[in-house]
């Protein structure tokens, strides 16, 4: 966070699901013989979160805090990091969350916000109240709350009581590339405490992350941090799960019956030789309606999703270092190790050996 540090109260500031309740087309498609495959989840795992930091932030008027662009936030977390996921969610109180440069919106108890594409941001408790906290500082403290030398409630507040507490959550993605679910999410998504669609088990999460916050029982910090990725997953169904305008792209084709099974389809079978008719055929559609029923709601056709769904598996697969380069062109339905190498080239602009060593 960007911010003012008081180094007497080490504080920064200014002053996995069932079926039953899956959201519609997350799990398989509709109709006879469908693919039993969790898309939403099968994509999440692309996103690889592989570490977390997580800390309540206690706070009066006036406070503001700034955090940079995950480019810059991510290596300070994990070393060698490209991207990191925010998210704060309220607990008491209320102020202005949002993009840098951008107006704040209004964020309340039980709203969570999120910055899934890893956009500066900023949190303040009043529009007009910026952070003055150098960059350079910023990060300092960033390293020592990823590396636990900073206790995990900060004070921003000499009071006893709070006009506004904060969950704060970083969560640090290894492997990132072209993933259909950040690519499908606002630049700055709120879940919002009154939705109707919210379930119970978002404030059950937060709940249990606060007690976990400012107990530090032992193991705390690995409940924390799969807490922070729980969170994280459940505010996504709920956003899934939402009827709203703004819901399109590839969430709302996982939600739509013809488009969700042939989701489906192709990631339960992502190596078998797939085209647009056979594809048509087993979702039960003509070529020409399917073709344009996916293209509007993902996107992009169908055979392109799947080119650009293979690279991520494959950048999966590279990242265990055992694996043979030619391992995901067999098992990716790649005519030879040369035609991936290209593809993959094409995709991410390097080959998948200087991929794997740079992971």
């Amino acid at each position: 966070m960007h911010a003012d540090h008081d180094e007497s109260s080490g504080f920064v500031g200014e002053a996995s699901a069932s079926t039953a309740t899956a959201p519609v087309g997350a799990r398989s498609g509709v109709g006879r013989d469908a693919p039993s495959v969790d898309v939403l989840s099968d994509a999440l795992r692309g996103i690889r979160l592989t570490g977390a930091t997580f800390f309540l932030v206690e706070a009066d008027h006036p406070w503001a805090a700034e955090a940079p662009a995950a480019s810059t936030l991510a290596p300070a977390l994990v070393s060698g990091a490209r991207h990191v996921i925010s998210y704060h969610a309220i607990v008491r109180g209320s102020c202005w969350g949002g993009l840098l440069g951008q107006a704040p919106v209004p964020i309340a108890a039980g709203d969570v916000l999120i910055l899934p594409q890893g956009d500066a941001y900023a949190l303040r408790t009043q529009p007009d109240v910026h952070g003055t906290m150098p960059i350079d500082a910023t990060l300092s403290f960033f390293r020592a709350m990823a590396a636990h030398s900073l206790p995990p409630v900060v004070r921003a507040s000499n009071a006893i009581a709070h006009q506004l507490e904060i969950v704060c959550g970083f969560l640090v993605c290894d492997a990132l590339h072209d993933s259909p679910v950040l690519a499908a999410l606002p630049r700055l998504l709120v879940v919002r405490g009154t939705d109707p669609q919210r379930s119970e088990r978002l404030d059950q999460l937060i709940d249990y992350a606060v007690r976990e916050t400012r107990e530090l029982a032992a193991g705390g910090d690995c409940v924390l941090t799969r807490i922070g990725e729980l969170i994280f997953v459940e505010a996504v169904r709920r956003y899934l799960a939402a009827d709203v305008e703004e819901n399109a792209g590839w969430l709302a084709g996982l939600r739509d019956p013809v488009v969700g099974r042939a989701l489906a389809l192709l990631h339960a079978r992502p190596g078998e030789p797939w085209t647009v008719e056979r594809l048509a055929g087993e979702v039960g559609r003509s070529r020409s309606a399917l073709a344009e029923r996916f293209s509007t709601l993902v996107g992009q056709p169908p055979m392109q999703y799947l080119s650009r769904w293979r690279i991520q598996l494959a950048v999966r697969r590279l990242d265990q270092s055992h694996v043979k380069i030619a391992a995901p062109a067999l098992e990716l339905g790649y005519e030879s190790e040369a035609a991936f190498s290209r593809a993959f080239k094409q995709a991410t602009g390097v080959p998948p050996s200087r991929w794997r060593g740079r992971a």
